[in-house]
């Protein structure tokens, strides 16, 4: 996250003010479809708040409009459609990708699994 926002950042640390600095740049307009119903409680909300964060912390630059299932493509095809591009973003579960990307599940919500700090030694270590 940190990292996306500070490639859409541009600010040449002059200490120019940010919102002027921004005004004068680029912004985007993106999509991000959800394997949830729009407003699902839990699951369904967390797209929007990730959305309403992403435009605070980029000055309005990188505006994300969520859809929920269906309304762009149907549930289980989120990863198709970032795939193709139909979409910038997906917010969905990686064992609904199990058939697409065999390694998915292990990056999934599995009960009993790692811890975060368990996670990122994994992935960092290889495993």
């Amino acid at each position: 996250m940190a990292l996306l926002l500070a490639a859409c950042g541009g600010n040449s640390g002059d200490g120019a003010d940010a919102k002027s600095s921004a005004a004068k740049q680029k912004s985007y307009q993106w999509k991000m479809v959800t394997t949830w119903p729009k407003n699902f409680p839990g699951l369904g909300s967390a797209p929007e708040n990730f959305a309403k964060l992403v435009a605070r912390m980029s000055n309005g630059r990188l505006k994300i409009k969520v859809y929920g299932a269906g309304e762009v493509v149907p549930a289980m095809e989120v990863f198709s459609a970032v795939s193709s591009g139909t979409a910038e973003m997906g917010h969905s579960a990686a064992y609904y990708w199990k058939g697409k990307a065999p390694a998915s599940v292990l990056f999934t919500a599995i009960p009993f699994g790692l811890n975060a700090q368990e996670m990122n030694g994994w992935l960092h270590y290889g495993g």
